[in-house]
């Protein structure tokens, strides 16, 4: 009675494990910019600081202002369209592997319930100790490479920003000598302003310089 006693308390230990059901896989949005802290040892005065403010500031008739709307970029590009297509390909593999495999553990766990009653105590304990060393294996592993798949298209994500987006950008800044470029998400616009958003111009622009561009091979594919 004291060996049933004791399988059965492995046994619902084991029960308490589950398997893991999920990947959760993180998305970010095209562009990183940062702002970061300057630590000073100054002590100036306001008033000694402003001194190195001068007095010209922009005159309003002669700003010439845009507004971009990067989340746009991001849905309309053919390129930004390849690359998520590239990474929901990856991110759908791993789903499937996900599911295959905890198929063959949900398997496995009803076979160890199943042979509670003939198994040793110390036979059942080897058992479930192999089978929960799988379940925290594949967590691990999946997890990693769901991570690599991030760290690759935000990789391809970057140098399409660098090498393609930026220049662009800067290129039309230049083109329609303008003063100011304005994060078009933030931005509220009347109904007579007429040629300040310029997303269209920039997606159009990013077309016709490039369509494809191949994320690096994330590990474990």
């Amino acid at each position: 009675m004291a060996k049933k006693s004791s399988e059965t308390n492995v046994v619902k230990n084991y029960k308490r494990g589950g398997i893991i059901a999920t990947i959760v896989v993180v998305i970010a949005a095209l562009g990183v910019w940062g702002v970061s802290a300057l630590n000073s040892n100054n002590t100036a005065t306001v008033e000694e600081a402003m001194t190195m403010v001068t007095e010209d500031a922009a005159s309003g008739a002669a700003l010439r202002i845009a507004v971009i709307r990067m989340d746009a970029i991001q849905n309309d590009a053919t390129v930004l369209s390849d690359l998520r297509k590239q990474k929901e390909d990856y991110e759908n593999k791993l789903r499937d592997e996900l599911n295959k495999k905890q198929k063959e553990l949900e398997k496995e766990k009803a076979e160890i319930e199943k042979s509670q009653d003939i198994l040793s105590r110390e036979a059942l304990q080897r058992r479930v100790v192999d089978y929960q060393n799988k379940v925290t294996k594949l967590q691990r592993d999946l997890t990693e490479r769901a991570q690599s798949v991030e760290m690759s298209y935000q990789k391809a994500l970057n140098d399409i920003q660098k090498n393609h987006l930026d220049p662009i950008i800067e290129g039309v800044i230049a083109k329609k000598k303008l003063s100011l470029v304005i994060d078009g998400r933030m931005a509220r616009t009347g109904a007579d302003a007429a040629n300040l958003d310029i997303t269209n111009e920039v997606v159009q622009a990013l077309d016709k310089k490039v369509s494809k561009a191949k994320m690096d091979k994330p590990m474990g594919f």
